[in-house]
């Protein structure tokens, strides 16, 4: 029998530093843009693409993710007396009802891969998603997990989500060594973290979605730990393309990097373009308070 993707695995446990003290208290995959945070849109991608069960692999600081996909009964009750409908089904559809949520603790900060490991007892023998909540992308057909679940059904093999970097910045990803391409679809040699420029296969990089086979977890289990003193997700996928094919997919879709605080910020402006209730009056505010700035700059470097 044929298996789904059915399970998605969020490593949610790092510590967030780059966004320090905002990320003090609270977690970064908890950051909102414009009115959902990071995780929750993570989540509806998963679920979007046939997703019945979201792994979210924790630490103990990171109660507020479990707090957020929980029902909250004095909320709702509170909403549903002041007959405040539309915001009480917001509330209620943060997960819908034939979605399962499991909470997983990672120990110790080991790196990615070991976070998928720490999934693998809920996972067990299926393939699954394991999305980066940092890497939010907005297109405008299918969800990019979606997409790639849809490459998996056809190929029955480990999918990376990719896409093209500028060259000097290869030493920022895991950078895959291709084989032969078709068109969005490229079969690898390898894979390669953080390659310097001049070392690089390729300008393709690994960003933040992946559906992976269950054999992944024998090899997680088995590398030794790798740079940083963790076990590497990349080093992983390296020894599996050994044994089994692995895919490299150039989605559809503008990626923000909201690990960053500039990425993150691109993502607000945008994402509150494109909100149907904020995209006139933001546009607006921004035309009319920067393009007067923009005007005054011009005319002062002009003279």
């Amino acid at each position: 029998m044929e298996m789904k993707v059915r399970k998605a695995v969020f490593p949610v446990a790092g510590l967030g530093t780059r966004f320090l003290p905002a990320t003090k208290a609270n977690p970064k995959e908890m950051l909102t843009v414009v009115d959902k945070p990071l995780i929750q849109y993570a989540a509806e991608e998963a679920v979007s693409a046939g997703v019945d069960e979201l792994i979210f692999v924790t630490s103990s600081s990171k109660r507020a993710i479990e707090d957020h996909f929980d029902k909250n009964y004095e909320l709702e009750s509170e909403l549903e007396r002041k007959g405040k409908l539309e915001l009480l089904k917001i509330v209620r559809e943060v997960v819908p009802p034939h979605v399962a949520c499991v909470y997983v603790r990672q120990p110790e900060a080991l790196g990615l891969g070991h976070a998928v490991l720490c999934a693998k007892p809920v996972v067990g023998n299926e393939p699954f998603a394991v999305i980066l909540a940092d890497d939010l992308i907005h297109t405008d057909r299918n969800c990019v997990l979606g997409q790639m679940v849809s490459v998996y059904n056809d190929r029955k093999c480990s999918i990376l989500g990719v896409e093209e970097v500028p060259h000097d910045e290869t030493d920022k990803y895991g950078i895959v060594d291709p084989e032969e391409s078709d068109g969005r679809i490229t079969k690898l040699n390898g894979i390669v973290e953080k390659p310097k420029p001049v070392d690089a296969r390729s300008n393709l990089a690994v960003v933040g979605r992946y559906v992976l086979t269950p054999g992944i977890f024998r090899h997680l289990e088995e590398i030794p730990r790798g740079a940083g003193g963790e076990i590497q997700l990349t080093d992983a996928i390296g020894r599996l393309l050994q044994e089994e094919s692995v895919l490299a997919y150039r989605f559809e879709g503008k990626r923000y990097d909201c690990g960053s605080k500039l990425g993150y910020l691109k993502a607000t402006v945008e994402y509150a373009l494109m909100h149907p209730d904020l995209r006139e009056p933001f546009l607006e505010y921004l035309v009319t308070e920067f393009g007067q700035r923009a005007k005054k700059f011009l005319r002062a470097i002009n003279h």
